[in-house]
């Protein structure tokens, strides 16, 4: 798939990625399709045989979890999946990682998964880009900063980010909270040189046999299409890149300026259905904000009682309750949502370590049984009822699900919210095959997001 018709736009594969969950991985789907670059997200390694179903595909995803994973795991688990994807022969290989930066030493080490990564790639440098101005997040002088409500805060006074129950966020300067998890040369260019006819000159100059990470500042759409143009112009044999989606919307405003992709993009538009279904493990505001436009607009929401559903004798009638609810009110033609919690704030959450210590059980481990009660709770479901459209809110949970329903690919189907698109499932079950499908973070969409998704309308 390497085969190159020129320099500046190759035949073949562009772009080959792995996202830290999946969510952020259909964020990143969306964002090539949008631009004009067909995508297919993998939910297993990519083989021959299901890429040849899909010959017109220059953009190839495999949704992880990683964000939530020791470096233990990564060590065991990312060099495999780097070597596949690196295999496939396009000339950027990603480790997508959240716009929030979700990490720490100990779990969800970016640091670790770009040592892994720079291993499977020749480039001489390791670019970054964070920053993506459509979801809201900007990068200056090497600062994160994140939007919300019109509001905007540096990562480390963001709400949501500053409290996060796994990885908080207390340091902004992403420099700093990157060289907590590697020894590696970390690099800046700011959004001065950004714009200066000598950050070429600097990009070579910084680029070494140690590979360091550079950072690149991204505040607007003009830093957005100069990020993307360095980074391909520098590509050389091939670079392997640690960013967000920031770097799929960066590389397509400069294929847009050179005329390779449509100066508009877009994405087709979804219809309505009756009613959806949907499951949430997001411990965010946002969602909180969201259920509570569900639950004031007629869906059924009904909450998941973690005590019992950690709890291995209790856990399957918990979940049979659920989905016994779940399924009346769909009968009745009412959309249904089970959740975990409801914000930071909730008794749940603020309880969570003690509930975790009487089903014996650690933080994590609960984290992810909730994830697997959740992804149980949706599987028993559309068995039982004929839906199809189904929604998932937050990262962990989406992976829970998304791996329960033997789905073994996404492509996008519609556009919805930013970074969370309408996806159609490619499965080998007869059930699952072709069923819509949304993976929603915990910091996207508006309040009345899970209406939205219902009515197919598009929320900016």
């Amino acid at each position: 798939m390497s085969a190159t018709t020129s320099n500046d736009w190759p035949a073949g594969l562009l772009l080959a990625y792995y996202g830290d969950d999946f969510t952020g991985s259909t964020d990143a789907m969306e964002a090539m399709t949008a631009a004009g670059v067909p995508t297919l997200l993998c939910l297993d390694t990519p083989t021959p045989e299901l890429l040849a179903r899909f010959p017109e595909v220059r953009c190839v995803g495999l949704a992880g979890s990683s964000r939530g994973r020791s470096s233990q795991w990564m060590d065991d688990a990312l060099p495999g999946a780097f070597a596949s994807l690196a295999a496939l022969g396009a000339p950027i290989l990603q480790y997508k990682v959240c716009s929030t930066f979700d990490s720490s030493p100990e779990i969800g080490s970016i640091g670790r998964a770009i040592d892994l990564g720079v291993k499977h790639m020749p480039g001489k440098w390791s670019p970054m880009i964070v920053g993506a101005p459509r979801l809201k997040r900007y990068q200056a002088f090497g600062n994160l900063f994140a939007a919300v409500d019109g509001a905007g805060y540096r990562l480390d006074r963001h709400p949501t980010m500053s409290r996060h129950p796994v990885t908080p966020m207390n340091e902004a300067d992403l420099r700093v909270h990157l060289r907590q998890q590697t020894a590696r040369r970390i690099e800046l260019i700011d959004m001065v040189e950004l714009r200066t006819p000598e950050v070429d000159a600097k990009c070579r100059a910084l680029q070494g046999d140690d590979t360091p990470v550079v950072l690149i500042d991204v505040l607007d759409e003009e830093t957005l299409a100069a990020a993307g143009k360095l980074v391909w112009e520098q590509r050389g044999e091939g670079v392997f890149s640690a960013s967000s989606s920031g770097l799929q919307y960066a590389l397509a405003a400069h294929w847009r300026s050179k005329g390779h992709l449509p100066q508009t993009p877009s994405l087709p538009t979804a219809k309505p259905v009756q009613a959806i279904a949907a499951v949430s493990g997001s411990c965010s505001p946002v969602t909180a904000g969201q259920i509570r436009w569900a639950r004031a607009s007629g869906f059924h929401v009904e909450r998941l009682n973690l005590r019992r559903a950690l709890d291995r004798q209790a856990g399957d009638a918990e979940i049979e309750r659920a989905v016994g609810i779940a399924a009346d009110a769909i009968g009745r033609g009412q959309s249904a949502l089970v959740h975990s919690a409801e914000g930071p704030d909730d008794p749940a959450v603020l309880e969570f370590d003690a509930t975790a210590r009487q089903a014996g059980l650690t933080r994590h481990d609960a984290a992810r049984r909730v994830g697997e009660a959740l992804a149980e709770v949706m599987r028993r479901l559309l068995d039982q009822v004929e839906l199809s459209r189904v929604v998932v809110a937050g990262g962990d949970s989406s992976g829970e699900v998304a791996s329960a329903l033997g789905i073994s690919a996404l492509s996008v189907a519609a556009g919805l919210a930013p970074g969370s698109p309408l996806c159609r499932a490619w499965s080998d079950l007869p059930r699952r095959n072709g069923l819509e499908i949304v993976l929603k973070g915990g910091q996207i969409g508006e309040a009345s997001f899970f209406g939205s998704v219902r009515a197919g309308t598009l929320i900016s």
